[in-house]
């Protein structure tokens, strides 16, 4: 025992030295020159990368200042994360290369055009974009990134000076930078002067969250399709604005690994992808290789992982013309920690980052004129097979949930059009309006194909994670695949919705139908604004305008605003939230009317959202961003640490997204009691199971006679309160004594 405890006091002691030796002689190549007036990092940081996580703050003051002083460099601002951390990228090239950038642009992009044969690649530079640390904490990345911008800043030698002259370096250094400065924080505040390589120590162990995520918890390497957030926005814009040859994305997996690169298991590549697409992939692999054997850094590739869904940052340049790589680092999760390849140290992962992004600069001028004329061609074949249909998808209940649709494929490049006029098909109705149109005779049309395509057979039964979506059915759209392009109006070229018709004053009620995606959003404001409202029980008309369940009345008489300000407010909410409000003049309605019991008055809803340790970080961080940035609406968010204390009667609705385990069976009885005193709690996901482990609702068993394998998905907005689990269908079924709700 006592042999035992000396061996890790060695093994500590050896993690604590090295980093005390470690200098910038560990990772650069040392067979050439670094010119002295470029700072290295620890001049500008104050440690060599690896000593500590370097914080994002830090890491964009170290890019700020080699743009300043390196004529290799020109830094580009594009936006802020919700923390407010700037969203920055670096252009990196020779220095005349970096004077007539814009028009390197320009002539690049003319490959992507119908006359792109014209183009001669002879002397066109390859460009790459190489982003890090999409996982805030997978921070190697990131770290390398300072090493790897120093060195493309300051390295002097013939060969880099060849290399810049023919490549375009688009360089983010923190595709995360909120989840990148949790994890430094957790990383820092947590290190031993004594490096302590134990991984039971609280340093290799995260409190939830986690730094994985960005500030509502979202994962963004799913991100790179739906592209929902303003990290995804910029480095999709990006790189639209530039069609990188490559594109790199550095992460981090399991300690006990060593480092992988792309291919993947070649069975699990998508049928849209270019075989030439898997085979640059190899060869690029093949530089890898070679840099990883100088080093003694063990690696492997076509295992593991693969190149399926297109939005993630490996994958989505594979359906637009690019090369992705995805690098896996296996992760010391802080500074030095003991695995089944001895103690892997912090330093000895960012050198293997740092190695990566060597050899894709290596191999993408290399293959340089190769790259080039693939993207060309990648181009030029997706308008020969294009076709000359067309797309068209909508919903006249809810023009909003549409123009999301249209957004995501407008930051896509793919061109959307206003429906001409009215048309039927296949028994839906698609109405000028409410739906739209994209030609398949555009340049993006593969990329199209993978967003709609409805996929129900593969090679390989197995993922990483997920296959693909089918937009149009995620958001739960009516489409038609092979509308004539005929049907297309004038194309659409910007972002924001159009407002509807502004609501008719009136002296007697005002309507809102609750089927638009952001009537939540208008509801919530209008009682906030003090007025009475009511929601129908029952459906009714006026004329042709029908309204369902749900719909919301807004009385004019007996509010504490004149009838003027009522009408000057609706008319500023209605276009503020884009909702369909519309004035009436009389009470007497088809079906029940506005004065009818079957209207029932709101109140404004005081919801709390449970969450912490147990608790689904991806699924609570949805639902917050929905109250916050979608309702502008305040949600609670309730510690399961403090739920035992916690005064539950503040609020009328509890959201219980999926858990991991359970909670506490005393909260179980706190909830219980509070639903019984008129609270709603809505139990998303597998938070079902856990309350039907307390007996708070009854759950049978539905058989499907459906093997496991062979369970197929459409994503559809009606299937609610059930789980697929192995061929068969829990259907949640509701204890009447018990206000609870299932999303």
């Amino acid at each position: 025992m006592k042999k035992l405890f000396l061996c890790c006091l060695l093994i500590s002691f050896l993690s604590h030295s090295q980093n005390d030796s470690l200098s910038l002689k560990y990772y650069l190549p040392q067979d050439i020159s670094y010119n002295q007036n470029i700072p290295t990092p620890q001049e500008v940081i104050g440690f060599i990368p690896g000593e500590w996580n370097v914080s994002h703050d830090r890491l964009v003051q170290y890019m700020r200042k080699l743009a300043e002083v390196s004529p290799r460099i020109s830094l580009e601002e594009r936006g802020f994360t919700y923390e407010g951390r700037p969203l920055i990228l670096l252009r990196i090239s020779s220095e005349e290369n970096i004077q007539n950038l814009e028009n390197i642009r320009q002539e690049h992009l003319q490959l992507l055009e119908t006359q792109s044969s014209q183009n001669d690649t002879e002397n066109m530079p390859v460009v790459i974009n190489q982003g890090f640390s999409i996982h805030g904490n997978e921070p190697s990345g990131s770290n390398a990134a300072l090493l790897y911008a120093y060195y493309l800043a300051a390295a002097q030698d013939p060969e880099i000076e060849e290399k810049l002259k023919n490549t375009i370096i688009l360089l983010d250094p923190s595709f995360n930078p909120d989840g990148l400065q949790r994890f430094a924080y957790w990383a820092n505040t947590n290190k031993s002067s004594n490096i302590n390589t134990d991984p039971q120590d609280r340093e290799y162990d995260e409190i939830w969250p986690g730094g994985r995520t960005n500030h509502y918890w979202f994962d963004m390497n799913r991100d790179w399709l739906p592209v929902q957030l303003p990290e995804s926005q910029a480095r999709i814009e990006t790189f639209h604005k530039w069609y990188p040859n490559i594109l790199t994305d550095h992460h981090e997996m399991g300690s006990n690994s060593t480092i992988f690169f792309q291919p993947g298991i070649p069975s699990r590549t998508h049928p849209l992808t270019p075989q030439l697409n898997q085979d640059f992939t190899k060869e690029i692999g093949t530089y890898h290789a070679k840099a990883f054997d100088k080093i003694g850094s063990l690696y492997f590739t076509e295992e593991n992982y693969d190149d399926f869904y297109y939005g993630k940052g490996s994958t989505f340049p594979d359906i637009n013309g690019s090369i992705g790589i995805l690098f896996e680092q296996a992760s010391s999760r802080g500074h030095a920690q003991e695995t089944d390849n001895g103690v892997l140290t912090f330093p000895f992962t960012i050198r293997n980052q740092f190695t990566a992004a060597l050899s894709t600069l290596e191999a993408a001028t290399k293959m340089r004129r190769k790259l080039l004329n693939y993207q060309r061609d990648f181009y030029r074949e997706s308008r020969k097979s294009a076709g000359n249909g067309a797309y068209v998808f909508g919903s006249s209940s809810d023009p909003a949930r549409a123009w999301e649709l249209v957004k995501i494929m407008r930051r896509h490049q793919i061109q959307v059009h206003e429906l001409k006029e009215d048309f039927s098909s296949n028994g839906k109705k698609f109405e000028k309006g409410t739906a739209f149109v994209i030609p398949k005779n555009q340049r993006q049309q593969r990329l199209v194909t993978a967003m709609f395509e409805k996929r129900t057979s593969f090679q390989d039964s197995l993922f990483y994670d997920i296959s693909a979506w089918t937009f149009p059915l995620a958001f739960n759209l009516d489409y038609e695949e092979n509308a004539s392009a005929s049907v297309a109006g004038k194309e659409i070229s910007n972002f924001e919705m159009p407002s509807p018709l502004a609501p008719e004053k009136s002296s007697y009620a005002y309507l809102l139908d609750w089927n638009n995606y952001y009537a939540p959003k208008a509801l919530n404001q209008i009682l906030a604004k003090g007025l009475r409202a009511k929601v129908a029980m029952q459906p009714f008309s006026f004329g042709a305008s029908e309204f369902t369940y749900g719909s919301i009345m807004i009385p004019v008489v007996n509010q504490q605003l004149t009838p003027s300000e009522i009408h000057e407010f609706l008319v500023k909410l209605s276009e503020e939230t884009k909702v369909q409000i519309t004035g009436v003049n009389t009470g007497m309605s088809g079906g029940i009317n506005l004065g009818s019991g079957q209207f029932r008055p709101l109140q404004a809803q005081k919801v709390a959202l449970v969450v912490g340790e147990g608790i689904s970080s991806y699924d609570a961080g949805e639902i917050w961003h929905l109250f916050d940035q979608r309702y502008n609406m305040k949600i609670t968010k309730l510690d399961t640490r403090n739920l035992n204390r916690a005064n539950l009667a503040n609020y009328t609705d509890i959201i219980l997204p999926p858990l991991w385990g359970g909670l506490d069976e005393n909260v179980a009885k706190k909830l219980d009691e509070w639903t019984k005193n008129g609270g709603t709690l809505i139990a998303y996901g597998r938070a079902i199971n856990w309350l039907q482990r307390q007996k708070l609702v009854d759950i049978k068993l539905k058989s499907t006679n459906v093997p496991a394998k062979n369970i197929s998905f459409e994503q559809r907005g009606d299937f609610r309160g059930a789980q697929v689990i192995g061929g068969a269908i829990f259907e949640a079924r509701l204890d009447r004594s018990h206000p609870i709700g299932f999303g």
